[in-house]
């Protein structure tokens, strides 16, 4: 029976990269049952009518993906279904299947109330202006019923894992490793991934469980990586690594425990690829130290920013034929020997082949990096109704007073002795900083002037530690 679904979401939900919001308050089992039935429109305009379809850990992840699968099926879909596993699971079955569409139900990082769809379109994100078009034709009402297609389980038989342990090519010396799954999805290609790997592995919360008892899964944010460092150090690790909620992100820990921030592994990363890619195009978010675009020109590569957020970095690296991508939030972009998706899985094991072809540590090699004082990423509330105009107003205010800006994502303001950052979240109801200065002093007074920005627009900026007085 052909039927005419009109059907309008939350306007929150729809964010830059994906879809995401609160379950059972701005996100329903009817929108994921809805985007099944739109996303199956347009598939079949492109003569389309397979989708790959998993789901992250979280308790209301199984109810959505089946809401989802069902507006697929009847929009005349044949979907395959992974059921519980990591985000790059579902990218790297989509790539080796050439499906015509893949969605992951997942929460990522987000706190444990929330939940969404991560879309992709003939292996490339659908995001952006895209959401917001088909979330109109909704609107305007979409057929459906026009013919009832059918879903049945996909099994990976291992594949995945298989491929994840080809990129360790070095043995020089065998690891141990700590690995915090974080209760992730990732759970099961983890334990099955450590059958292939060499060395010693210790794994910690290695089961799923939605309700992340260990801590919160994202590995950016130190208090959640404090059980992985005690556990490097009692187990005199050579490393250890951390999973966000559906692992696609990873963090990293050196022998010492010490947390390594993102842009410094993705230096380590960029200098290993040149070695074997000599001029490779190298990419780095906004939120990137300097040391990392100017060690890779020095390694010799060439450099370029991008945009934060996983499908704004993936279609900058289609554009530029990038062999590699860093985020600051964690995700690394791997086109050299893999298919150019972020992957938390795929990251490590690159990391333990850095690690494992040579006898220096990580806490050497990153001790070898040039030395700048930096704030981790600052991240604090404020509302979708108002970040991005606060923004645009501050924007506005520094080029009145004549400051050097990049506008490439938010705003990254060169000031004497370094630089700052101020965007607006695609993901939260949040603002997010990050500042880098030659030394302390410059770190201060560029905070303070960002305060000073802030507080005109009534918005307080968080307590940083160890900089607090500057904020006064």
């Amino acid at each position: 029976m052909v039927t005419l679904l009109r059907h309008e979401f939350h306007p929150s939900i729809l964010r830059e990269y994906d879809i995401r919001g609160m379950v059972d308050k701005t996100l329903f089992e009817n929108d994921a049952q809805a985007w099944g039935v739109v996303f199956a429109s347009v598939l079949r305009k492109r003569g389309l009518d397979d989708v790959l379809v998993g789901h992250d850990g979280r308790e209301s992840s199984p109810r959505l993906e089946r809401a989802l699968v069902a507006g697929l099926v009847t929009g005349g879909m044949n979907v395959r279904r992974l059921g519980c596993c990591a985000t790059p699971e579902l990218y790297y079955a989509s790539f080796r299947e050439q499906a015509s569409g893949a969605i992951m139900v997942t929460g990522s990082h987000n706190p444990i109330g929330y939940n969404g769809f991560k879309i992709l379109l003939d292996n490339q994100p659908f995001f952006g202006a895209s959401l917001q078009e088909i979330a109109q034709s909704l609107r305007e009402g979409v057929q459906s019923g026009l013919q009832i297609g059918q879903a049945s389980d996909y099994s990976a038989d291992g594949r995945y894992e298989a491929a994840l342990a080809e990129g360790l090519r070095q043995h020089r010396r065998q690891l141990r490793v700590v690995w915090d799954n974080s209760h992730s999805s990732a759970a099961h290609a983890l334990g099955r991934l450590l059958n292939h790997l060499p060395g010693e592995h210790i794994v910690l919360n290695g089961t799923v469980d939605g309700l992340f008892p260990a801590h919160h899964p994202d590995p950016t944010l130190p208090e959640n990586m404090v059980q992985l460092q005690r556990a490097v150090q009692e187990n005199s690790a050579d490393l250890g690594v951390a999973f966000d909620g559906d692992a696609d992100r990873v963090g990293a820990v050196d022998e010492k425990g010490a947390l390594i921030p993102a842009d410094r592994l993705s230096l380590l990363f960029a200098q290993a690829i040149l070695e074997e890619r000599p001029g490779a195009m190298i990419l780095g978010d906004v939120k990137m130290s300097q040391v990392f675009f100017d060690g890779v020109e020095s390694a010799g590569g060439r450099v370029a920013m991008c945009p934060s957020g996983h499908s704004e970095v993936k279609a900058a690296m289609r554009e530029t034929g990038a062999a590699f991508a860093g985020e600051m939030s964690g995700h690394f972009f791997f086109a050299d020997r893999w298919p150019g998706f972020d992957d938390g899985l795929y990251a490590a094991v690159r990391l333990i082949d850095l690690l494992a072809g040579q006898e220096k540590s990580l806490s050497a090699l990153c001790g070898a990096l040039p030395p700048l004082v930096a704030t981790p990423e600052i991240r604090f509330d404020c509302g979708d109704d108002l970040k991005f105009g606060i923004v645009d107003r501050i924007i506005a205010r520094c080029r009145a007073e004549g400051d050097d800006i990049v506008l490439t994502d938010g705003m990254r303001v060169k000031a004497a002795g370094g630089w700052w950052l101020l965007r607006a979240s695609n993901t939260q109801p949040a603002l997010v900083a990050r500042i880098e200065g030659v030394d302390q002093e410059a770190c201060h007074d560029m905070i303070t002037r960002i305060a000073a920005l802030l507080r005109d627009e009534n918005v307080a900026l968080p307590p940083i530690e160890g900089f607090d007085e500057a904020r006064s």
